[in-house]
């Protein structure tokens, strides 16, 4: 079993049913590391010295979050720009993150449809969350999937445990 790090980012959890829904998945595994990063740093200060020693620890990453207003949430992209600085990676003697998985688990409120370049917004998720897919490729963490979960908050709880099972399968192969 992979030790995984599980990065929550929703700010505002309390009006998402299918994340929570979601958040059930995490609880049986465990050997995942939970951490939700609007309850641990509200006040948006992220020690990123402390982050660092923390996830060299850990063989995989689970991003999961909401798509807001087109990009990943402001915690998490601070979190992001604080732990992943070029400085670190750049001072060590070896990269501390070469060799480590990720996997994005993706919300969004809106239809399949309306993304990508024929749909209203022109954009695929992936582009809207490129700053977070280029800082993997940078730091040499390999992507092992997105799964993004289109009209979120409309699926049925059917719909829900069937994501759940893919999201099981892809991090079992591994």
């Amino acid at each position: 079993m992979k030790n995984t790090l599980v990065l929550f980012a929703h700010p505002y959890l309390e009006y998402s049913e299918s994340n929570k829904m979601l958040l059930n998945f995490y609880v049986r595994h465990h050997h995942y590391t939970f951490r939700d990063l609007y309850e641990e740093y509200a006040d948006f200060h992220i020690p990123a010295f402390r982050e660092r020693k923390r996830i060299i620890h850990f063989d995989r990453i689970i991003f999961h979050f909401p798509l807001i207003f087109f990009g990943i949430p402001p915690l998490l992209k601070l979190w992001i720009d604080e732990v992943f600085d070029v400085s670190w990676r750049l001072d060590a003697a070896e990269n501390p993150m070469k060799g480590k998985e990720a996997v994005i688990l993706i919300t969004a409120g809106s239809k399949e449809e309306l993304f990508g370049r024929d749909g209203q917004y022109h954009y695929t998720i992936e582009e809207m969350i490129s700053g977070l897919l280029v800082t993997l490729k940078t730091n040499e963490i390999k992507l092992l999937d997105i799964l993004p979960i289109y009209n979120a908050e409309l699926i049925s709880k059917k719909e829900i445990i069937a994501h759940k099972a893919m999201f099981d399968k892809i991090l079992e192969e591994e």
